[in-house]
């Protein structure tokens, strides 16, 4: 190696850390507007734990409580009847999920293989068009349908969280199935493999980050849903924890403290799951959006 070499891989090595430092430059103006945007995530958490804490009277105000009434937080423990209400949200929810996943995706595969058909393409754009039908619209008719098919039940919600879901789920998971190369599925068929085979076998498990983003969204929709919850069950001992926690609204009064200490400890299950899990729902549907 010459001399010239040497010094010139010194220059490139003294050089590109001065690179480096400059493609990472801080934008502080970015910096300040997702700190102000933030705020409106913070604000209303912050409102909620420090009124969570306080007396009826002191409740609608930014300021901290006088005293720290930590016993709302056992008074709604027992005012919902927690443990029962988290635990028919808790089947609700993993049913819905697992429903969710062994038939959603499979669908989502068959079109997406098949979108040179007419009749797969039209499936593809009815189920999106699901996406756009306001749910007030079709609110009292799913109501009838569920009470004359005796679906108003735990069950019933979890087939209309599998069938309403549909939409959202084939535009993330379609457009991922596509970018999958189509050589692995022809070197499984030559080798004697079914479709149902390739599917659980080759597909299902490249759809990780798909699968991951779909179930943690049907979770959170699952979990914190009202109206479907409102409409569909009839039995007061299947209520979920959005519909236990209607008991602190009234006509006349609002214990708005404990009311808050329920939705904290509401919130809490999911909100865990969605800290670890976010990377995969945001890399999830960026996959979801490469066609």
């Amino acid at each position: 190696m010459t001399s010239a070499t040497v010094a010139k891989t010194g220059v490139q090595a003294q050089a590109r850390p001065e690179k480096i430092r400059r493609d990472h430059k801080v934008n502080w103006w970015l910096t300040a507007v997702v700190t102000v945007l933030s705020l409106t995530v913070l604000v209303p958490l912050y409102f909620t734990v420090v009124t969570a804490l306080k007396t009826p009277g002191e409740a609608g105000t930014f300021s901290l409580p006088t005293t720290w009434e930590w016993h709302n937080f056992a008074d709604a423990w027992n005012k919902v009847n927690y443990p029962k209400a988290a635990l028919n949200s808790a089947i609700i929810t993993v049913c819905a999920v697992v429903l969710t996943l062994l038939t959603n995706t499979f669908v989502a595969y068959a079109v997406a293989r098949n979108m040179d058909k007419r009749f797969f393409r039209f499936l593809y754009y009815f189920f999106l068009a699901m996406m756009f039908v306001p749910f007030t619209v079709i609110m009292l008719p799913i109501a009838k349908e569920m009470g004359s098919l005796h679906l108003d039940n735990q069950l019933g919600l979890i087939i209309l969280y599998t069938i309403l879901g549909i939409g959202t789920n084939l535009f993330i998971a379609i457009g991922f199935i596509r970018s999958i190369p189509i050589s692995l599925e022809e070197a499984a068929r030559i080798d004697g493999a079914s479709t149902w085979r390739i599917f659980w076998t080759i597909i299902f498990p490249l759809m990780g980050p798909i699968n991951a983003t779909i179930a943690i969204l049907t979770a959170l929709w699952a979990w914190n849903d009202f109206l479907l919850p409102l409409i569909t069950l009839t039995d007061q001992s299947n209520q979920t924890i959005p519909l236990a926690q209607y008991v602190f609204q009234s006509q006349f009064t609002s214990n708005y403290p404990m009311a808050f200490a329920s939705y904290l400890m509401a919130m809490a299950p999911v909100l865990i799951v969605y800290i670890f899990a976010q990377k995969w729902v945001v890399g999830g549907v960026m996959r979801g959006a490469v066609k």
